[in-house]
């Protein structure tokens, strides 16, 4: 089955094969420059995501692409869509700001009209959702800045769905990563 393939390899030649996976190794490289350079200009560790469940509809729907900002002069408002991370969860959860409490600190040389001296508490709910998300914080009571991934800037309907499918049927993946690698090594001949 890949008699044929380690045939093209030999002919090729190492010089030939090295070049082709250093290609590979700076495709990869750019995309996680590019990534977290986004990361450095919406101040968020996750500038895109994919929503993952219908708790948003009729606002997102499964597969929809994310884009997020988190700027750290602004306040949260009730309204909002945000993406959080609770301690102890690996998949953000994108709900709407239903709450929200300010609390001005006590320190001599701040301004208490800054939105960096100020705490801010938030409680949020999936639109699609009956109650409040109280019983995803796992403990907490409120969620804090800190748990917040960012600010739903804009989506675009649908395109997530690729990666749910690469997710949900591994085999997918690896197929689509070999039919790539194929592909590369057919158009150098």
């Amino acid at each position: 089955m890949f008699a044929d393939e380690l045939k093209t390899l030999r002919r090729l030649g190492v010089r030939h094969v090295l070049l082709q996976i250093l290609n590979f190794v700076s495709v990869l490289a750019s995309g996680l420059m590019i990534w977290k350079g986004l990361g450095l200009i919406t101040n968020t560790e996750s500038p895109i995501v994919v929503v993952l469940s219908g708790s948003m509809e009729p606002a997102f729907y499964r597969g929809d692409l994310l884009f997020l900002t988190n700027p750290p002069s602004q306040r949260y408002k009730t309204g909002d869509i945000t993406v959080y991370k609770v301690p102890g969860a690996d998949i953000p959860i994108v709900h709407r700001v239903l709450e929200t409490h300010d609390f001005v600190s006590k320190e001599e040389n701040l301004v208490a009209a800054s939105p960096v001296v100020q705490k801010q508490l938030l409680l949020t709910k999936g639109d699609n959702n009956h109650i409040d998300d109280i019983e995803l914080y796992q403990g907490l009571e409120w969620l804090e800045r800190k748990h917040i991934v960012g600010k739903v800037r804009g989506f675009l309907p649908y395109v997530g769905y690729v990666t749910i499918a690469m997710n949900d049927f591994p085999q997918l993946k690896y197929a689509l990563l070999g039919g790539l690698g194929l592909l590369a090594l057919v158009q150098r001949e």
